[in-house]
């Protein structure tokens, strides 16, 4: 019990105060790609095309894990952490379950976490408990935005599943949030010796050349306006 007292105390002394923000929104915008009458080039697995909403957030990236307070306290694991909020001086991030996101690991001794804190002018950022005590370390990490699916989220996309000789195969998925809508996924066939332009829900694409392994084509028209 001593002990514990002991590195309480003293994590307490390499600590400071914190009292983190949840003040932030991130931005909600419509997609449409890519840009019409263009020639692209995709192959197979990759989106032709793709429409619909996706939520921007602003994010920290970490290139490896990281080790906060006396006796590795807190761990933040490599990847990115999602924008909260924000006071005068400092920002603040929390873990998501995406893929690619980091993630917090707690010692069995350390109070729960609450958020990480970082400091706008330099390279420090903080591990902040429930107790809003902010246990600090100088740390190398990088700002940037991430596209990610939330509640708000709709898309649908076509996706190029290769071919053979002038047959083509194209799959067409929708996503809700984040997760694949089942009822509205289809995997369709064109003969290219029909005709060169093949549509889909509104989407319109001329081919110009398709392989087994990829595509040109141009957009001539996105999927019909949708609603979520």
């Amino acid at each position: 019990m001593i002990k514990v007292s002991i590195a309480i105390t003293l994590l307490f002394l390499v600590s400071g105060c914190a009292s983190p923000k949840f003040n932030y929104q991130p931005l909600t915008r419509d997609i449409s790609e890519p840009p019409l009458n263009s020639i692209q080039t995709a192959y197979v697995g990759d989106a032709l095309v793709r429409q619909g909403k996706v939520t921007e957030y602003e994010v920290i990236n970490l290139s490896k894990d990281v080790d906060f307070g006396l006796l590795n306290a807190y761990t933040l694991t490599k990847g990115f952490y999602i924008k909260s909020g924000e006071a005068k001086t400092k920002e603040y991030y929390v873990t998501t379950s995406a893929p690619g996101a980091g993630t917090l690991v707690k010692a069995a001794l350390a109070d729960p976490f609450k958020a990480i804190q970082a400091d706008k002018n330099k390279q420090e950022l903080c591990a902040v408990t429930v107790f809003n005590v902010a246990v600090c370390e100088d740390v190398e990490f990088n700002r940037g935005k991430k596209a990610l699916a939330n509640s708000n989220s709709f898309q649908q996309t076509l996706i190029y599943s290769g071919g053979m000789g002038n047959k083509i195969n194209v799959g067409y998925r929708e996503f809700s949030s984040d997760y694949a809508r089942p009822a509205f996924n289809n995997n369709v066939e064109y003969d290219l010796k029909e005709s060169k332009v093949i549509g889909y829900k509104g989407a319109q694409l001329k081919i110009i050349e398709a392989t087994n392994q990829y595509i040109k084509y141009i957009v001539i028209r996105n999927f019909n306006t949708s609603k979520n």
